[in-house]
């Protein structure tokens, strides 16, 4: 049977519809949780745009996580947790996509995020992408004190991203190839409560104390007093703090007060050590 001029045409322009389609990189939003019934819904909705929804769950969650996720259309698997990093890598191992977009149940995408994301992913040749993040601490926005751009390194391109095991918190990604960054931020509804921002802090600070002590550090006795007029200064004058008002008062105090609460754990924790063993870290 002859074809037609108009069918060569059109079969010509579905095959490179087809092609275009099939080159096209694919991706996976993935929601790293425990117990984040009240955020994942509206979380998993806000990333509807991504090719994949992926949730992985801390084996330990109780709440109805895992089936609200099913209900918004998401792949959910779970997993016993160790720390951030490893939860991540595993992550990078199990959902088989060219590009994984990290979001926090408390976070939310954005139309403008969706539509840069396909952009880099499509004609950039950077393998990591930094975000910014618009934080929300007891319901308003802090624009200054250290919390804005608040950049993010959370779209990987798979086979060219892994985090550093050694880092239990604010993770660590070492790349193979060049970053970038995204002109448009996610929401983060970061702290609801100062009962939730101290109990945070509280565990950064025994985290950071830990850190000093492996770094062969030890704070001189005035450390722990010293730190917080350092960091007082530094969130409230040097980063601006004030222009956000009470907030920022009060953030700026905290965040001082919690450099030093770190400062004092690592100087208990040496002398400790010291009192435990000869030889110890030397005093910087």
């Amino acid at each position: 049977m002859a074809i037609s001029g108009t069918e060569t045409a059109t079969q010509h322009a579905t095959s490179a519809v087809t092609s275009s389609a099939a080159s096209k990189p694919t991706l996976a939003a993935v929601v790293i949780a425990r117990d984040e019934a009240g955020n994942i819904t509206e979380c998993l909705r806000s990333i509807a745009w991504a090719d994949q929804l992926c949730v992985l769950l801390d084996s330990r969650t109780r709440d109805a996580t895992a089936e609200l996720a099913r209900n918004a259309g998401a792949e959910v698997r779970s997993r016993p947790f160790k720390d951030f990093a490893d939860q991540r890598n595993a992550a990078l191992d199990m959902f088989p996509a060219d590009w994984i977009l990290f979001v926090d149940a408390d976070e939310r995408g954005t139309p403008q995020v969706a539509t840069e994301v396909r952009k880099v992913i499509s004609e950039n040749n950077a393998v990591g992408w930094w975000i910014p993040r618009r934080n929300y601490i007891w319901g308003r926005w802090i624009q200054h004190t250290g919390w804005y751009p608040d950049y993010q390194l959370r779209l990987l391109k798979r086979g060219h991203a892994r985090y550093d095991p050694t880092r239990e918190v604010h993770e660590l990604v070492i790349l193979d190839g060049p970053e970038g960054h995204l002109r448009h931020p996610l929401t983060h509804y970061n702290y609801s409560s100062v009962r939730q921002f101290i109990s945070k802090q509280d565990y950064y600070a025994n985290y950071e104390a830990r850190i000093l002590l492996q770094s062969g550090i030890c704070p001189r006795l005035h450390s722990p007093f010293v730190q917080p007029l350092r960091e007082f200064k530094r969130r409230f004058w040097t980063l601006q703090g004030y222009r956000d008002g009470g907030h920022g008062v009060a953030l700026s105090l905290l965040m001082a007060y919690y450099s030093g609460v770190a400062y004092w754990r690592a100087l208990v924790m040496w002398r400790r050590q010291a009192q435990r063993q000869p030889g110890s870290p030397t005093t910087s």
